[in-house]
């Protein structure tokens, strides 16, 4: 078992929503925290079919049985119905809640409440570096760091049914779009632009869907976690800059299933990609999990100089690098993004066998970037 680095900060006596990707670990870790919470698990069918049947049942049951707090109900989005209860058992009653799931999508589109504020927010996103003894980078670039997949000896496999069990019970099953063959091939579409500025009516053509259509697709990758937007970088530009958001996927192994990509080797371009993908995957979890929620960025201009990642406001910029050694022409987006907005740190994760400073900026190797960003080091 990984011991998981979301610990529930702050929460006290309050209610909490904690989202996060199908198959990232929240349920074992609720039951790993709260083990003598009372558990409701809406993927029960007689669970689910009871409750949604007559959501009062929750409140009646809850009263009755003086609970020990929290109160777990987990796959929330499946009836918002039930939020109407949980906020009165909450404003009446002071029974406190963890409702955990894998999209606010449907409460919001069912007219569910969300609790009015009244509940805090935490994320689970799939394993990162941190969690992991013996952290193997190949493994997890090959195989994903979703608890499942990166154990597993056949994470294709592993993959290719997420992405079926995504379509059938995400998409389908909660009705999110009415022509899911559609979806699908969307998906498929922009997984292409995994990494990369996305242009919506390029894709929008490929899968035989108007603009509008495509951009909501999008955002329902996003609303169902599956998917994130890293936005451009725009404070005071001398320079003229990409105005669009770059997207990632959340989880490297699952861009790989939907790219049919095969095994990654070092030093191939397929590695490249999935090396800055696994760099955001961490900082997006190291943001949230330290409390920071710092905002994560990108810079590109229209003369080609483009930094991956700006971490807060210009913080840190941060280039990744596939490459075993660093040399000087890898330097020149870094160093003009440098000159313009002088940022406190300038960093580029690579492969190099030891840091380096070059001019003020450093080289460094991935395996000491991740210690020192988990170790509060690099964005504190």
């Amino acid at each position: 078992m990984y011991k998981r680095l979301q610990q529930f900060r702050g929460l006290g006596s309050e209610s909490c929503f904690l989202w996060g990707p199908r198959q990232s670990g929240k349920s074992t870790l609720l039951k790993t925290f709260f083990p003598s919470s009372p558990y409701y698990d809406l993927l029960l069918s007689d669970e689910f079919e009871r409750l949604n049947r007559k959501p009062s049942f929750l409140r009646e049951e809850l009263l009755a049985n003086h609970p020990v707090v929290p109160v777990i109900i987990d796959e929330v989005q499946k009836i918002p119905q039930l939020l109407d209860e949980i906020q009165w058992l909450i404003v009446n009653r002071n029974i406190q809640f963890i409702l955990c799931g894998s999209s606010a999508r449907k409460l919001k589109r069912g007219s569910g409440n969300l609790l009015g504020g009244r509940a805090l927010r935490y994320e689970l996103f799939p394993l990162v570096s941190a969690e992991i003894p013996q952290f193997d980078l190949m493994r997890a670039l090959n195989h994903g760091c979703l608890p499942r997949h990166y154990q597993s000896d056949h994470p294709e496999l592993l993959g290719r049914s997420y992405v079926g069990d995504y379509l059938k019970e995400e998409i389908a099953a909660e009705a999110l779009t009415r022509n899911v063959p559609a979806f699908a091939r969307f998906l498929e579409a922009a997984s292409f632009s995994n990494g990369e500025v996305v242009n919506f009516i390029n894709i929008a053509r490929e899968c035989g869907v108007s603009g509008p259509t495509a951009k909501e697709y999008f955002q329902i990758l996003v609303d169902t976690l599956l998917a994130r937007f890293v936005p451009p970088f725009q404070k005071k530009p001398k320079r003229r800059v990409i105005q669009a958001p770059k997207f990632y996927l959340f989880d490297v192994g699952i861009a790989n299933a939907l790219l049919k990509r095969g095994t990654i080797f070092a030093g191939s371009e397929i590695f490249g990609r999935a090396f800055e993908h696994f760099i955001l995957q961490e900082i997006i979890a190291h943001s949230h999990y330290s409390g920071l929620e710092y905002p994560v960025s990108y810079w590109r201009t229209a003369s080609g100089f483009e930094v991956d990642f700006i971490l807060g406001d210009r913080d840190v910029a941060l280039e990744v690098k596939g490459v075993s050694e660093v040399h000087s022409q890898h330097l020149r987006s870094i160093n003009a993004f440098r000159e313009e907005y002088k940022p406190k740190h300038a960093i580029i994760v690579s492969l190099d066998a030891k840091p380096r400073n070059v001019n003020g900026l450093t080289i460094m190797p991935w395996k000491k970037f991740l210690g020192d960003l988990w170790a509060g080091l690099i964005i504190n």
